[in-house]
């Protein structure tokens, strides 16, 4: 331990502790850009910049380690001038257009620059104003672009992707896709990790919020949305509510003051997904012969897409079942057509998803099943509703609660853990289980399979036949997890992977919270709604029993595979072999 005095407080910590952490200890803050722990400790914004007791130069409190007896000072006139020269040379090249930017209020260097009493520039303006594909799912704006780098080690360390890397050279330098190619030729996955760690508006998702405005006045849509099992624990966060405000309820309201025709829980169709899945990895453990193991879950089109493009050689051990929101899509567009007595073609399906992908998921051309229009026609992420519902200025505080509609909004426990890392896996057990043997178990049988680490792994008794599973969130846990397999390191049965660390909880379209992690916290919330649910398995969801008494028949049968399931070679990710 050592003893350091910063503002004249002295607090005692570890060696080798940085200044900025000895300085919380302290409960004194010191701004920060461009720093994430462990990940990016660069101390390139020099915004944390401090001042210590007989040395000259200033230095960044988040890569300097503290000395026993340094005493630190954070904020002294030098230190003020300094970081708001350093804040007016970002903004230099940065584009200030705050009013019409999607982080307005919720942006590091806004909330900096503000907190300096920045409100002139000294400096001309210098900008990159280089060119992108406004129709990808992602957008960079460089002229936003603060070169903090942290888009490239969360790519890189945590997501294992390396999309992005620093192009040009010396004031020219700017980040953009790694080897200068367009980003639709890229191996990005989409998990949006990029955007939620950026501390500015440089990323962001496409916005698909007009589209979906121009269908609710559409008088000959049915416009149908659906919401995801992750959503219900995030959506309320920048208007302030609480967890036990912000329930899946009030935000059903919202969605009926915006003028959706029906409105119904994606936890339908993960009890659906359920019964194909697991369906599926009985069918394969059934009969061995000839197939490969494990089995992947497919519920995650980051994961799909990494897996495509990054480990193509496991593409056939993909479960052939559509994600949730698409079997959604596909049972909207005709069970739920034929039950209201409409051209499916006048159905126009939304989905609310804490996700990036999916907005490249549903513009997939196979993915149109139902009647030929696409199975769903827009991806919402949680932060495009929350904004949809700010423009509409609906008080969500003084919102009743209101239920889903029926019969595509009853769900089960089951459906709501599927947003949260490791939730898939015990959803699919509880339903294989009973498929298995006619019983059922204990609903917490495989809770082993919880918890926020990267890779879990566990052996479960299935009908007498153990079964190998492994859990991985964050795709740099899934490319250990898939390198060791082809190593021949490890053997699984079943796998789990989800692209965002924590599952869909930490989800690349959820609301941002700058330097903060939040996956574990609203996984929390998943994992109480199932406790409390008075059904906790997918095959005792009442609706999905009428679905397959008076629609698909029963799990894999010819319609259910033709609506439900999908060729994951159907289409092609860049560069995949």
């Amino acid at each position: 331990m050592v003893n350091v005095t910063i503002d004249g407080r002295t607090v005692s910590v570890p060696e080798h502790t940085s200044i900025l952490d000895a300085a919380a200890r302290a409960n004194i803050k010191i701004p920060t850009l461009c720093y994430l722990k462990d990940l990016n400790e660069i101390g390139a914004c020099r915004a944390c910049v401090v001042e210590i007791e007989g040395i000259d130069q200033l230095v960044a409190a988040c890569n300097n380690s503290v000395l026993d007896g340094m005493v630190v000072r954070t904020n002294s006139p030098k230190v003020r001038l300094a970081r708001k020269i350093n804040v007016e040379l970002l903004l230099s090249r940065h584009d200030s257009e705050c009013t019409s930017c999607v982080r307005s209020g919720n942006c590091s260097l806004q909330t900096i620059a503000n907190d300096l009493g920045i409100s002139t520039l000294p400096y001309e303006k210098h900008l990159p104003h280089q060119s992108w594909n406004q129709n990808y799912p992602l957008i960079r704006n460089n002229d936003k672009c603060i070169n903090c780098l942290r888009c490239i080690q969360v790519c890189e360390k945590v997501q294992a992707t390396g999309v992005w890397d620093l192009t040009n050279r010396s004031s020219h330098t700017c980040v953009g896709v790694k080897g200068g190619i367009p980003i639709n030729e890229s191996s990005c996955a989409l998990c949006g990790q990029c955007i939620t760690h950026c501390p500015t508006g440089a990323l962001r998702e496409r916005d698909d919020t007009e589209r979906v405005f121009d269908a609710l006045a559409d008088p000959d849509k049915i416009v149908v949305v659906q919401v995801a099992p992750a959503v219900r624990a995030a959506w309320g966060e920048p208007f302030g509510l609480s967890r036990e405000k912000a329930t899946v309820n009030r935000l059903v309201a919202a969605l009926r003051v915006l003028g959706f025709d029906y409105i119904f829980d994606t936890d339908f169709s993960a009890d659906l997904t359920i019964m194909e899945e697991g369906s599926e990895l009985l069918a394969r453990l059934k009969n061995p012969e000839g197939k490969k193991f494990p089995m992947f879950t497919s519920c995650c089109p980051g994961w799909v897409r990494y897996c495509k493009s990054h480990h193509a050689g496991f593409v056939d051990q993909l479960s052939t079942s559509k994600s949730p929101g698409q079997m959604f899509g596909a049972i909207a567009k005709s069970y739920y057509a034929e039950l209201l007595g409409v051209d499916p073609h006048r159905i126009y399906c939304v989905e609310i998803m804490p996700c990036l992908a999916k907005k490249s998921e549903v513009a997939i051309p196979a993915m149109n099943d139902a009647c030929g229009d696409p199975d769903v026609d827009v991806a919402l992420t949680t932060r495009e509703v929350d904004r949809m519902i700010r423009a509409a200025h609906v008080d969500v505080v003084s919102l009743e609660e209101e239920a889903f509609d029926a019969p595509l909004g009853t769900a089960t426990g089951a459906g709501v853990i599927f947003g949260a890392t490791g939730g898939v896996m015990e959803a699919a057990l509880r339903s294989a289980y009973f498929l298995a043997t006619g019983t059922n178990c204990d609903a917490d049988a495989f809770k082993a399979v919880r918890g926020l680490d990267g890779w879990k792994e566990a052996t479960f008794d299935l009908a007498g036949t153990p079964l190998r599973v492994a859990v991985a969130s964050g795709l740099a846990n899934a490319n250990r997890l898939l390198t060791a397999l082809e190593n021949g390191e490890v053997e699984y049965d079943f796998v789990e992977v989800m692209a965002c660390p924590g599952g869909c909880s930490g989800g690349g379209g959820q609301p941002i919270h700058d330097g903060e992690e939040l996956a574990g916290v609203r996984g929390e919330v998943l994992w109480g709604l199932d406790r409390v649910s008075e059904l906790r398995r997918s095959h005792e969801n009442p609706s999905i029993q009428a679905c397959y008494k008076d629609y698909l028949g029963e799990p894999l049968s010819e319609r259910a595979e033709h609506l439900l399931h999908t060729d994951h070679h159907a289409w092609s990710m860049p560069g995949e072999e």
